[in-house]
């Protein structure tokens, strides 16, 4: 009878999509494989749908095709078709995908998990990476998903085109298509892996009906996109944005990014879309350089995203979003006062007066600040104030933060204050992928951020037990959490510049 009960448990095993500890998983496609970091079984370079190369560039990801046998999962796939990467600025090599494997054969995900059988339904918690639409992959260090899948969630990173291959429209693209669109195959990638994940997250001891989407900088603005696109509906509930939104109406409408791909398919001598597709993606990658970001095609985005969050369109989701406090782009020395007095006053005419209240050109000193904190505000700030707002209005579960802790300075480089990207190995509790003089608070910090994390991912609120209490955001109320030593609950310091700006975005 013993033996009968164990040879039932062992078929129960296969039909879920496991056999005894992690050896293989079933997933669409076919079995694969892992290997086992400790407590957290580990699937690098899952294929997620059929590489986007040849008669598939620019077309809407496809199934991947299926594979006998047990597939070995323990590499990173390929990261997308981008320059090699090269530390710069603040940016060490730990912020940057590896020196390995680049190609247009990108489309792979990869799992972090701790469970220990599907029936166990952890949350899932599903990362995009940023990269300006241009750069980044999976596979970067400061996104190693095992230390948050110790502490309860499965944790995935994803793939998807960036550049010219991901965000290139063109008019016989889009007559090629049955939805009469194109330049998003980067964003139906990710809505292609969050498919992937409802149907196949649960032999991984996941569930398919908890799942949040986390992504920061382009990777926020995708997780924007996704939240106000149709085609993601029902495959998350939560969605935590880290310095980036969609809501100053940047995005191009598809006319205008079809008229800029014909442009640019002249540029490459290219008469065809067949032409296009034989140009070899090194060449297009080198020749084809543009300002790719998501367009406003009428299939994945209808509508502008600010639009789709002002008509109540946007899909329910709860929220933790915020930005850091030095992540303004100001290269070179500060101007003079009177120097960034005359550009306030170029760049906004009537309004400069208003701009100049909240950024003020007293004196050098004060001007070299504003300066820094209008960039922020301009390109982050705001961003994700509006998108706090919106969502609160709609009635939406949403915490706000401002990242302010200065991580220390790498060997040899410059202290760059909370800089673009350094919230994310301390929201992830990656420090030690980090090759920085770290002190006992900032290892505290990033453990404390890491649980709030986890706990949003599982409930929807990042409160729980030993942790200081981050109270709901509102438009009336303007509380936040400060991340710096220490997680301290406090109010927005500049709230009147944001709702400055939020009310001139929506009336744009």
């Amino acid at each position: 009878m013993k033996r009968i009960f164990m040879v039932l448990a062992m078929v129960a095993c296969g039909v879920m999509g496991f056999s005894q500890g992690f050896d293989k998983v079933k997933v669409s496609g076919g079995w694969i494989s892992g290997q086992d970091a400790g407590d957290v079984h580990v699937f690098r370079g899952i294929p997620f749908a059929a590489p986007p190369v040849g008669a598939l560039r620019w077309k809407a990801p496809q199934p991947a095709a299926p594979w006998d046998g047990v597939r070995a999962c323990v590499q990173f796939g390929p990261s997308p078709m981008q320059g090699k990467p090269a530390p710069f600025l603040m940016w060490t090599e730990e912020y940057l995908i590896p020196e390995k494997t680049i190609s247009e054969d990108c489309l792979y995900l990869n799992v972090w998990t701790a469970a220990r059988a599907p029936g166990e339904r952890r949350p899932v918690l599903v990362y995009i990476y940023g990269g300006g639409f241009g750069s980044g992959g999976g596979n970067v260090p400061i996104y190693d998903g095992e230390a948050i899948a110790k502490k309860g969630v499965v944790y995935l990173t994803i793939n998807y085109r960036v550049g010219i291959f991901g965000f290139f429209s063109h008019p016989e693209l889009s007559r090629e298509s049955a939805n009469h669109a194109s330049g998003n195959y980067g964003l139906m990638d990710q809505i292609a892996a969050l498919n992937w994940v409802k149907a196949n997250i649960a032999a991984f001891g996941g569930d398919p009906d908890n799942v949040t989407v986390a992504g920061q900088s382009a990777g926020s603005m995708s997780v924007n996109c996704l939240v106000a696109s149709p085609l993601a509906k029902g495959l998350f509930g939560k969605a935590i944005g880290e310095s980036g939104a969609n809501f100053s109406r940047e995005n191009a409408p598809l006319a205008a990014a079809e008229g800029e791909g014909a442009r640019i398919a002249e540029k490459l001598g290219a008469s065809s879309l067949a032409a296009l597709r034989a140009i070899p993606a090194d060449e297009l990658f080198r020749k084809g350089q543009g300002n790719w970001r998501p367009v406003i095609d009428g299939y994945v985005l209808p509508e502008a995203v600010a639009d789709i969050f002002l008509e109540k369109k946007s899909n329910p989701v709860a929220l933790l979003t915020g930005w850091n406090e030095d992540e303004g782009f100001v290269f070179g020395p500060p101007k003079k006062a009177a120097d960034y007095r005359q550009d306030i006053v170029k760049q906004f005419g009537g309004e400069a007066d208003a701009v100049l209240k909240y950024y003020p050109a007293d004196n050098d000193s004060v001007a070299g600040v504003s300066q820094i904190r209008l960039s922020r505000d301009m390109i982050f700030g705001r961003q994700n104030y509006a998108w706090a707002v919106l969502a609160s209005m709609q009635g939406e579960n949403v915490f706000v933060y401002r990242f302010v802790r200065k991580p220390p300075t790498a060997p040899g480089g410059t202290l760059w204050g909370a800089f673009h990207t350094a919230e994310v190995p301390y929201a992830y509790d990656n420090l030690k992928f980090v090759r920085r003089p770290f002190e006992p608070a900032d290892y505290k910090l990033a453990d404390a951020m890491s649980s709030y994390w986890v706990n949003f991912a599982k409930t929807g609120d990042p409160n729980g037990a030993g942790l200081t209490r981050w109270e709901p955001f509102s438009r009336e109320s303007g509380k936040i959490m400060f991340f710096g030593k220490l997680a301290t609950p406090g109010v927005l310091p500049d709230k009147g510049a944001l709702e400055y700006w939020f009310d001139r975005m929506i009336k744009n």
